[in-house]
């Protein structure tokens, strides 16, 4: 089948949905690709690495949309690119089948089949193909970048001749992807990070990226996040309140604050105030990724940049994705390449719309001439449930003493055991080992002993403490050696002086790697 992809009609949308790459992977499915003249320019694709990867370049945008029977593309699709739909062919772009509801009741009359990438269901097999979080990936990790080109200082601390510089401090309020992707990059640009989330399970997410997590004294049992696919979920008053006075707290000493709370088909939350705005320092900057659902500061304007009395920055674009054309059309290309690979099951060029899968059924909004939004819930949980902990009982005084003293008659038990069989077994021994024998075995076990405790009792001076350890092994090997070198026995002189030898090379050698290792970490 032919898979086309229009030039983006979207005013300043530089995001294309096929790249060359991506083109060369669809035509080993069986498919041809199209593409429109200049559709990838603005990435930077242009249209010879196209021809070179076997695409048909298509001088108009009619004569694409009449060839193709999928056509492949980003944006919602505007009144005269719907009027180009047509029975039979199948269109893949992010749709808002909520918003445009009478967008996709019209695709459905025309008998078209409509894909919508947002619809994408959250669950394992399908995150290849979420484009919802590529995207996302992309906006969190741009916000700080655009923060910090409208951020006076530097991200990171430092001290120099000139003086000593604090490092930022920022909040990410909402840690889905893109807030998980700007905590990743504030922290790796030196910021002291702080993360917020209604959801307690991203906790640890969180800390395991060098961010704090900020707790609230709030005790609330918070929805999982298995329930809503990862979503977040609409809190309690009381929660909310508790959530504003911490931020409240925090406004004065923040420099940075990106906000990224939103909940599915919802206005954005109202989560940073006007009077948290006018508490901030001067030259402080917010960049609010729910600017496209109202903004979760309502002092944002949507796709513009403004600055307040105060002096603080509020940045509201809603392009972050678009504004890396390049990354973000390699990125959603893909997902809409792996999404023809499973539409695609025999790879012979032929599209199957399998309404029983879970993710193609999930994300298709019309099909046969029918509106099919919204779907069913997957049959798959869209994450796991995080496991219940169970409450830690905190212990009374007495308990512990108790539990101490249990632990102490077990500890005592299993070594008075140990000396009552090692101490049987030896009987044993000398019940019918001669006396020589005996007295041999008693100089082995005390030599064991005492080696043991030699070795481990080495201080690890080298780089590793298995090294230290070989090195103490080698010691004592040698001291045997030396005590045996002076022996009359032609043979055991020779042994002995292979040990030393040999234990020698592993000494010296031990200090000689350690060194060089030492070696590699100094700057001079």
């Amino acid at each position: 089948m032919k898979i086309g992809t229009p030039k983006e009609v979207f005013e300043g949308e530089r995001r294309v949905a096929m790249t060359p790459d991506s083109a060369l992977q669809l035509q080993k499915l069986g498919h041809e690709c199209l593409i429109e003249t200049g559709a990838g320019a603005a990435s930077g694709f242009d249209d010879a690495a196209y021809t070179a990867a076997g695409v048909e370049v298509v001088k108009t945008a009619a004569a694409l949309w009449k060839a193709a029977d999928v056509v492949a593309k980003v944006r919602v699709p505007d009144a005269t690119e719907m009027k180009k739909l047509r029975e039979g062919q199948t269109l893949i772009s992010f749709f808002s089948p909520v918003a445009d509801e009478a967008k996709m009741k019209a695709a459905a009359k025309k008998g078209a089949t409509v894909v919508a990438m947002e619809m994408i269901p959250r669950i394992s097999r399908a995150q290849k193909m979420d484009a919802l979080s590529s995207m996302a990936n992309i906006a969190g990790y741009r916000a700080v970048i655009e923060a910090g080109n409208n951020f006076g200082r530097f991200f990171t601390g430092q001290i120099t001749a000139a003086g000593k510089v604090p490092p930022a401090k920022v909040l990410v309020v909402g840690a889905g992807v893109a807030g998980l992707a700007a905590v990743g990059t504030s922290t790796s640009l030196g910021a002291i990070t702080m993360a917020f989330d209604v959801r307690p399970e991203v906790a640890e997410q969180v800390e395991s990226m060098g961010a704090e997590f900020v707790y609230l004294d709030f005790e609330e049992e918070q929805q999982d996040g298995a329930a809503t696919g990862g979503y977040a979920s609409v809190s309690s008053p009381e929660f909310r309140e508790a959530q504003l006075a911490k931020f409240r707290e925090l406004a004065p000493d923040v420099d940075i604050v990106i906000t990224t709370a939103l909940i599915p088909n919802r206005e954005a939350p109202e989560i940073w105030t006007a009077d948290m705005v006018a508490a901030m320092k001067p030259g402080s900057v917010i960049v609010d990724l729910a600017a496209e659902k109202g903004g979760n500061c309502k002092q944002t304007v949507m796709d513009e940049k403004i600055v307040t009395e105060n002096g603080v920055t509020i940045i509201g674009y809603t392009d972050f994705p678009s504004r890396m054309g390049t990354q973000a059309s390699t990125l959603y290309s893909t997902n809409i390449r792996h999404l023809l690979t499973d539409l695609t099951p025999q790879k012979d060029g032929v599209i199957v719309h399998n309404m029983e899968d879970d993710v193609i059924r999930g994300a298709t909004i019309t099909h046969a001439q029918a509106v099919t939004f919204p779907p069913p819930p997957p049959k798959v949980a869209a994450i796991a449930a995080a496991p219940k902990k169970p409450a830690v009982k905190e212990l009374t005084s007495e308990e512990k003493r108790a539990a101490e003293m249990a632990a102490f008659k077990a500890q005592t038990k299993n070594q008075v055991t140990l000396l009552a069989v090692g101490g049987a077994l030896l009987l044993l021994v000398g019940l019918f080992a001669p006396a020589s024998f005996m007295q041999h075995f008693i100089v082995f076990v005390l030599s064991v002993f005492i080696g043991f405790q030699v070795i481990w009792g080495v201080a690890h001076s080298l780089h590793t403490p298995l090294m230290a350890i070989t090195n103490a092994i080698s010691s004592i090997i040698i001291l045997g050696a030396l005590m045996q070198i002076g022996s009359g026995s032609f043979l055991v002189v020779l042994l002995a002086a292979l040990s030393v030898f040999m234990c020698g090379i592993n000494i010296f050698g031990g200090f000689l790697v350690t060194r060089r290792m030492l070696a590699m970490f100094q700057k001079s």
